[in-house]
């Protein structure tokens, strides 16, 4: 190690191994002072080398970083890796240095047509021993409990070298041996304790690690050999004693006989700060990617500048933050650096200072800044000329035009399908949910419900190039590869619920060509499925799809016939379905009825009803109403159903309610049957709150429950009137409160109060409840035995 590091170090000679920690802008300021210092001939990469032809992409001006090298196989464009660099990542620096100052820069990691193919062979569940964290253990050494903290202090906060201007020349050969001796000395000291960690961890629980060091050994000597000595190697700094160690050439091949290797394909992607970070899942080493952008980009007062970026964050949110805020937060976060015995506020101190100063203590604006500022939601871009699959160019052509830009957060878009250019951006993303490309999911609209009406939620994550490139095996447009999709779909679809589904997506995603294919599937999964339910669960598809057919102009008589047969089965099948069912059963089939209940209603309003399809169905509600049979939920649910429609006469209502609460009924099944009334449909709370009559029959029914059967029918009762608005159920409650209206006279003209509604005060009752109501208030005076 020392013969190779130590060298270059302290005599200029190369090569110079320069270890660095991945996204770390102190490494990436040491980096530049260092590569300005050498002046290298040629600058190696720790990188998949198939990315070499992608390098000079880099100095595009329309390349932004952050950007990912992104390699996928080309037979599974699911098994794909990621190598993500932002403005302030070592990598990224010395790439653009040796582009701006032609050097040839090279990557010399192990190929992607390796490791790939690797990562497939390796079982998920397989064992691996714990991984050590080489920044732990030298801050737990030096005695911090914080890594990060460690980390800043001893890099991050370090100033540059003297010789970071590029530019910058020597005319005296001491002075240049001088500057390159003060810009390596960071990297001979961290080789230095890498050594050591080396040493006593070996791997660190990375077999895999030998593998990879012995090709970029294998690289470096190739280099050396063409370039001469005067080599620098960016890499992980826990590889810089494995690439300095003295191996053979032999040894090095036998590392790598016999690798499994697969067919690749590399681009770079667009990347984000937020996945950037820990705990999105790709592990890139840091928690605040915002803060270090912040560090790399602020050349001086940094703390200064980062309050001013939280202050303008917070005053953009109405949070009134003003200049002296941002003073008090700077000296606050100084003198809390100083206490904590740190060369200059980090994060923590910065952190700190303006939860206590702008935030006020709290942990909710805070939280804004942490979002905004601490991670960040920048989106990187990648020029045109970069390597894509035909697909992809099709979906970035289709998004310029229809000016919706990728973006990292999460934003609602309100589509109005009457405009030509918000029914494009419609089937544009119907299309790529049936790719199962996730960039937006459909969401309840906030101004109307109205069929020319969709909203959608929108946000682009990087991983979603990976969705792009497994979806171009089925075509090389948008359009194409979504109808291939729904055909494969068609014909391999099992369930009748599933085509149904399908053939709602291909009328939202405007795609006739698959249609014809759809149809045949559904008729035939039709004519073949005797299951009521199944029958019940296709039919709303069905008729959202005519719907949605009638909004975008599209032949939908196919479609209007299968829905027509599948309502006619339904209406045949489904009062026998309805009997003999337990309490889940009857639940998941009284659901099945109101959207088939639904369903028919968006097929009457259709151009070309069915005739006779109403009276049919009215005819199946009133039979399950009326059949004792029937589940209990069941018969309320059809009653209320009629009722809504003006299909049942309130005092009909009356007389099934009635029935259902007779003392003879299983106060269960009584429940049950408020429950399906009552509960669930829209507006049946309301409907008690204007017909009396009903909450008579109810609370009558109610006060005769027996107290051991009360406990059993109460989930019920709570499920059924928990749901109801707030004003609803307070209004129900002065009702019952009130009693009857006087003059409410039934049909036998008797003026009759619903039972609890007794015609006067029951004062033993009230004088039940006097000691209680004394103790809430405060009053200890014994009862009076008279209720005012």
């Amino acid at each position: 190690m020392t013969s190779a590091v130590g060298r270059g170090a302290l005599a200029g000679a190369g090569p110079w191994v320069l270890g660095v920690r991945h996204h770390g802008p102190g490494s990436a300021r040491a980096v530049l002072a260092a590569l300005a210092a050498a002046r290298p001939s040629a600058v190696l990469i720790e990188g998949p080398p198939e990315g070499d032809a992608l390098l000079p992409l880099a100095a595009d001006p329309q390349m932004r970083p952050p950007v990912a090298l992104l390699a996928h196989a080309v037979d599974d464009p699911g098994r794909a890796s990621f190598w993500p660099m932002a403005a302030f990542s070592p990598e990224w620096v010395a790439i653009r240095w040796a582009l701006d100052h032609d050097v040839p820069v090279r990557f010399i990691d192990l190929a992607a047509a390796h490791s790939l193919a690797l990562k497939a062979a390796t079982p998920e569940a397989e064992e691996v021993t714990p991984v050590i964290d080489p920044i732990r253990v030298l801050a737990e050494t030096a005695g911090y409990d914080d890594p990060e903290r460690w980390w800043e202090d001893v890099v991050e906060h370090r100033s540059p070298g003297p010789s970071t201007d590029s530019s910058t020349s020597t005319s005296s050969g001491a002075s240049k041996g001088s500057d390159a001796d003060d810009a390596l000395a960071p990297f001979v000291a961290l080789a230095e304790a890498m050594t050591a960690l080396r040493e006593a961890y070996g791997d660190g629980g990375q077999p895999r690690d030998a593998v990879r060091e012995a090709y970029m050994r294998i690289q470096l000597r190739v280099a050396r050999k063409e370039f001469g000595d005067a080599v620098a190697v960016v890499c992980g700094a826990w590889h810089v004693p494995a690439l300095a160690a003295r191996t053979t050439l032999a040894a090095d091949r036998a590392l790598l006989k016999g690798l499994p290797k697969v067919k690749t394909e590399l681009t770079w992607v667009p990347w984000t700060h937020r996945r950037l970070a820990r705990h999105s899942g790709y592990g890139a080493g840091i928690d605040a990617p915002g803060w270090y952008g912040h560090l790399f980009d602020a050349a001086d007062r940094p703390v200064e500048r980062w309050m001013t970026k939280a202050a303008r964050l917070l005053r953009a949110e109405d949070r009134p933050v003003s200049t002296a805020h941002v003073i008090e937060a700077v000296r606050l976060a100084e003198t809390l650096a100083a206490l904590r015995g740190r060369p200059l506020a980090g994060l923590g101190e910065t952190t700190d200072a303006v939860r206590a100063v702008m935030c006020e203590g709290s942990d909710i604006p805070l939280a804004l800044v942490q979002d905004r500022l601490i991670v960040g939601e920048t989106l990187g871009e990648v020029p045109d000329t970069a390597p894509a699959v035909p697909l992809q160019r099709d979906l970035t052509r289709s998004q310029r035009t229809l000016r919706l830009k990728p973006e990292p957060q999460e934003r609602e878009l309100d589509l109005d399908l009457r405009k030509e250019t918000d029914a494009a951006r419609s089937r544009l993303l119907h299309r790529l949910r049936l790719l199962d490309v996730g960039w937006g999911d459909p969401v309840v609209g906030r101004g109307s419900t109205g069929t020319f009406r969709e909203s959608w939620r929108l946000r682009w994550e990087p991983e979603l190039h990976i969705r792009v490139a497994e979806a171009g095996v089925w075509g090389t447009t948008v359009r194409t590869a979504a109808t291939a999709k729904a055909e494969w779909q068609a014909v391999e679809a099992t369930a009748l619920a599933d085509v149904t589904a399908l053939a709602e997506h291909c009328l939202l995603a405007e795609l006739p060509d698959a249609l014809p294919v759809v149809m045949k599937a559904l008729a035939d999964r039709a004519a073949l499925d005797a299951d009521v339910g199944h029958l019940a669960d296709a039919l709303p598809a069905l008729a959202r799809s005519l719907r949605y057919g009638d909004v975008r102009a599209t032949d939908t008589a196919a479609l209007a016939e299968v829905a027509a047969g599948l309502a006619e089965r339904v209406c045949v099948g489904l009062p026998p379905a309805c009997t003999g069912l337990d309490a889940d059963g009857a639940e998941a089939l009284c659901r099945q009825v109101e959207a088939v209940h639904g369903a028919i209603g968006l097929l009457l309003a259709g151009a070309a009803p069915a005739p006779g399809l109403r009276e049919r169905w009215d005819a199946v509600l009133h039979k399950l109403a009326g059949r004792d049979t029937v589940a209990g939920v069941i018969r309320g649910r059809s009653a209320r159903l009629l009722l809504d429609e003006g299909r049942l006469a309130e005092d009909e209502a009356a007389r099934l309610m009635g029935l259902a609460l007779s003392p003879g009924t299983p106060p269960a099944d009584a429940a049950a049957w408020i429950e399906g009334f009552v509960g669930g449909a829209s507006g049946g709370g309301m409907l008690l709150v204007h017909d009396e009559r009903l909450l008579g029959l109810m609370d009558t029914w109610l006060t005769r429950v027996p107290a051991d059967m009360f406990t059993d029918v109460l989930p019920l009762l709570r499920r059924t009137f928990s749901a109801y608005e707030p004003g609803v159920r307070r209004t129900l409650g002065e009702l019952v409160r009130r009693g009857p209206v006087p003059g409410s006279a039934h049909r036998d003209g008797v003026d009759r109060a619903p039972a609890g509604f007794g015609p006067g005060i029951d004062r033993a009752r009230a004088d039940a409840v006097e000691p209680v109501l004394s103790l809430l208030l405060g009053r200890h005076s014994e009862p009076t035995g008279a209720a005012g």
